[in-house]
């Protein structure tokens, strides 16, 4: 027996799907499923000795009970360590564990009604690894035109073999704009089977709460499902159910305030073994174009036409982060508590990252879905993520791109690393009209340093393009479809990037990533500002590796914080002046005052002792 979903229209950001009624509601059907298999996934992440689980259920209806209980396996015998209320909107359940054991791996289980027992692996921290990997995903179409009719199997064996520490799903897990819960059901029973063992970071985008677009600002009601106008068109209950499934499991946030409305945040920080992960809402508090900028194409948020001014689009009061996130992320940026190195994680990447849209001959001159836009917003965000050698991680442009990011020039900002989808809906390609320049010998022409169409530095070092055919085909090997990996080198401080193909076995030794992939960047790449000076070279006599933070005492301002391999350290710097120095943590913290720039042929040593 299933519960059958009425047929709709499925809206994406630039076109209409018309799903066959019958097909579509098989797709969001809700199996009638008996009472031990009621449980159909969770989720969970610990942080500083407290984990968060969330529990998805089928609707309980035919069943009184509406409570739960989490127990763990010790010596052999399980335990309870938590209850739950069931909330019927979206039948989820949150537990939170306080005084958690993160040096463990504990055995866990959902239970309820005695008759429904789930169960999985919450991992313990991996502070002794040396290499911490990430699998991340974006995009998650389960309509035949799209590939999303093919089995996710390929994508769950070849993460059984990677074994990642994290899995990161950046956004759009569903892909339709009024039945949020049953398609979440169908990403749990499609991605389960990884999930229960693995912490895992789900986040929200724009689809997933029921709309083309999303400029959430802070809350506001939206009056149409594009979004343009800023602000949320689903009820708020609804956006709370999606809130609820996706996030709840998240660290607790940075600032629980809720936005207008009473609509929840989660912008947080996870660590795992020695990387801190700065997680974001590229959206809540984001601007809507229409009314704000003239319309200048098509939509109110797109740009085709050619005597466009980029700087006049640049509205001063125009957000993208907002002041409570940059704040989060200036705070995060300076504690390297239990860390080595950093990256945030967010719906999608800080520039205008395709050319072509939808279909080929789609080209467009700027899109303000894009968190190219508003470019000072975007300057501010990436020179956040830079202060702390930052990469950044994300999805949403369903192609999967290398940009490393410019704000004053080029490469003086950090690296992003953009995801392809799991099953690609939308079609994008990054086609610029001109060969980009100072390429790697034997580059491609798309690589290199380029304008996006608000007027931001980017250099391109890989894409991976669906095929030029109509529509790029019908199967994922036409539509670029995949998922990535990060892996962080805790010890030598480098990163190193992979995109893969799906219906590929990653073991095998012909399996071959997308063209540029992988890609390997040290740390440090991700504050490529060009310095103009240099402070002496610090010897510094205490443990490996101390935190240092260079404070411009002329601009009052952190330049950057890092925690430095070894004990030696030469800081860059970037005007001639005065600077503080900050080194190490906590009670042997040291500051040194009134260090002067010098040059950076200059070879003078100073010696810190902790």
């Amino acid at each position: 027996m299933f519960r059958i979903m009425p047929s709709l229209v499925f809206m994406t950001a630039l076109i209409v799907v018309v799903c066959p009624a019958q097909n579509r509601n098989d797709l969001l059907a809700i199996p009638e499923v008996s009472k031990d298999q009621v449980i159909c996934f969770a989720l969970y992440t610990t942080q500083d000795n407290v984990l968060k689980l969330t529990a998805q259920f089928y609707p309980l209806d035919a069943y009184k009970s509406r409570t739960t209980q989490l127990e763990v396996n010790q010596g052999g015998k399980w335990l309870p360590i938590a209850q739950s209320d069931i909330i019927e909107d979206g039948w989820t359940a949150t537990f939170r564990v306080e005084k958690w054991d993160m040096a463990k791996d504990i055995e866990y289980r959902v239970v309820y009604d005695k008759d429904a027992i789930y169960t999985g692996m919450i991992r313990h921290n991996p502070v002794e690894k040396e290499q911490i990997v990430v699998a991340a995903f974006t995009g998650n179409s389960i309509y035949p035109g799209h590939g999303g009719d093919i089995p996710k199997t390929d994508i769950v064996e070849n993460i059984k073999k990677i074994k990642p520490d994290l899995l990161f799903f950046s956004g759009d897990q569903v892909y339709d704009h009024t039945h949020h819960y049953a398609y979440w059901l169908n990403f749990g029973r499609d991605f389960g089977e990884i999930i229960r063992n693995i912490p895992t970071v789900t986040i929200p985008d724009d689809h997933d709460i029921g709309q083309g677009n999303l400029w959430g600002e802070e809350g506001r009601k939206s009056n149409t499902a594009a979004g343009h106008d800023g602000g949320y068109f689903m009820p708020v209950e609804y956006v709370q159910q999606v809130h609820r499934a996706q996030t709840s499991h998240l660290p607790d946030p940075y600032d629980p305030t809720p936005v207008q409305r009473g609509i929840s945040v989660y912008y947080t920080d996870l660590t795992i073994g020695q990387v801190s992960f700065a997680i974001i809402e590229d959206r809540k508090f984001k601007t809507g174009p229409e009314g704000v900028v003239p319309q200048m194409g098509p939509r109110p948020d797109h740009i085709n036409n050619p005597d466009y001014d980029r700087r006049a689009i640049d509205i001063p009061e125009a957000r993208l982060l907002g002041p409570r996130q940059i704040k989060f992320l200036r705070e995060w940026g300076t504690d390297w508590h239990d860390c080595n190195m950093k990256a945030v994680l967010s719906q999608t990447i800080f520039c205008g990252g395709a050319h072509v849209h939808g279909k080929i001959g789609g080209r467009l001159l700027a899109d303000m879905d894009s968190n190219g836009w508003p470019q000072s917003g975007r300057d501010r965000a990436l020179a956040e993520f830079r202060r702390c050698f930052a990469i950044h991680i994300a999805g949403d442009q369903h192609l999967a791109t290398i940009f490393h990011h410019g704000i004053n020039d080029w490469e003086d900002a950090c690296y992003s690393f953009c995801v392809p989808s799991i099953a690609n809906l939308y079609l994008r390609w990054w086609d610029p009209l001109e060969p980009g320049q100072n390429r790697l010998p034997g580059a491609p022409e798309y690589t290199g340093r380029h304008f996006d169409g608000f007027g931001n530095k980017l250099t391109c070092f890989a894409v991976a393009n669906p095929s030029r055919e109509p529509n790029g085909g019908s199967k994922l090997t036409t539509r670029a479809a995949g998922f990535g990996i990060v892996r962080f080198d805790t010890k030598t401080r480098k990163i190193i990037l992979e995109c893969w193909p799906r219906n590929v076995d990653v073991t095998d030794p012909s399996a071959h990533q997308y063209p540029g992939w992988p890609y390997t960047l040290d740390q440090t790449d991700n504050y490529g500002r060009k310095p103009i000076a240099a402070l002496p070279m610090f010897r510094i006599k205490s443990p490996a590796n101390p935190v240092i933070q260079i404070v411009d005492e002329g601009f009052d301002e952190i330049v950057y914080t890092i925690r430095i391999k070894g004990n030696t350290f030469r800081p860059k710097v970037f005007h001639k002046g005065y600077y503080t120095i900050h080194v190490g943590e906590g009670s042997s913290r040291k500051t040194l005052t009134g260090i002067p720039s010098i040059s950076i042929d200059d070879k003078q040593v100073l010696e810190v002792e902790l």
